[in-house]
C-alpha cells in the first residue's frame, strides 16, 4: 500500500451558523468561494499565528493544520467565536493523506500534489512529503512560518491571501504591503551548506536543505523556485 497520511497534521472541524462568513472576516483569504484555500490567522500586526488548508464538508468547515498546532488554534478561534452557535474542535476520525501527483489539487501549487481529508489510516508519508515540499521551495508551518508578515512566506505567490475579499485579522498592514510593494525579505529554501545562519529559520541535516529569510536582493537567481521567479 502506498503511504500517504500526514500523521504531523491534525483536521479541526467547525460546525454551526455562518461559518464561512465567521472565517471570512479572520483568515487571510476567501473562504467564501470554492475550497480548498490556503490561508493564515495572523496577529493585529500582520505577522503569522497558523496556517492551514480550509477544505468544505457540506456545511462544516475543515482546518487541515498542523498537529502540533491544532489545540492553541481551536482555543485562539473560540476567543474570536464569542456567543455565536459555533463548535470548533480537532476531529479524531479524521486525517490528512497526500500522494506526488503533478497536476494535483494542493492551492498552493499544483505541483505540491493530490492532497484529500480521509480516515486517519495508512502508512505515513510526512518524510516524503517534506522533501517533495521543500523541492518545490514551499514553506509551511510554526517552525517555518511564525512571527513573520504573511507576506515575506510569499502568501501572494502561493495563493495565500485575497486582497479583494474585505478586512480580516492583520489586513490593514498586509494589504499596505502589498500596495506599496513593501515586501523586502522572503522566506526561500536553500541549500544547507550556503544557508545564512544569522537568516536560518530551519535546517534540514537530512536533506542538505534550510529555510531562511533573506532580503530580496540577497536572493541568488538559482534559488528561486519557478513559481517565485514568474510571479
Amino acid at each position: 500500500m502506498t503511504a500517504t497520511l500526514l500523521t504531523n497534521r491534525a483536521v479541526i472541524r467547525l460546525s454551526g451558523e455562518d461559518l464561512r462568513g465567521f472565517l471570512q472576516g479572520l483568515v487571510t483569504n476567501d473562504v467564501g468561494k470554492d475550497l480548498p484555500v490556503w490561508a493564515a490567522l495572523l496577529t493585529p500586526q500582520g505577522k503569522v499565528l497558523f496556517d492551514f488548508l480550509v477544505w468544505a464538508d457540506g456545511e462544516d468547515l475543515l482546518l487541515d493544520c498542523e498537529a502540533e498546532q491544532a489545540p492553541t488554534l481551536v482555543k485562539r478561534l473560540s476567543i474570536y467565536r464569542l456567543r455565536r452557535p459555533i463548535t470548533i474542535a480537532v476531529d479524531p476520525a479524521l486525517g490528512v493523506h497526500w500522494q506526488v501527483d503533478t497536476e494535483g489539487n494542493d492551492p498552493r501549487l499544483p505541483a505540491l500534489g493530490k492532497r484529500w481529508i480521509g480516515a486517519p489510516e495508512g502508512e505515513p508519508a510526512d518524510a516524503a512529503w517534506l522533501a517533495h515540499r521543500l523541492s518545490l521551495g514551499v514553506c509551511e508551518g510554526h517552525t517555518e512560518l511564525s512571527d513573520l508578515l504573511w507576506l515575506e512566506c510569499n502568501a501572494a505567490e502561493l495563493n495565500g491571501v485575497s486582497f479583494t475579499k474585505g478586512c480580516y485579522v492583520g489586513q490593514e498592514n498586509t494589504a499596505r504591503m502589498n500596495w506599496r510593494q513593501k515586501v523586502n525579505r522572503r522566506l526561500v529554501v536553500v541549500p544547507l551548506a550556503t544557508s545564512d545562519p544569522a537568516r536560518q529559520r530551519v535546517a534540514y541535516p537530512e536533506l542538505g536543505l534550510a529555510v531562511d529569510h533573506r532580503r530580496v536582493e540577497d536572493i541568488e537567481a538559482a534559488l528561486r523556485p519557478a513559481w517565485m521567479t514568474e510571479a
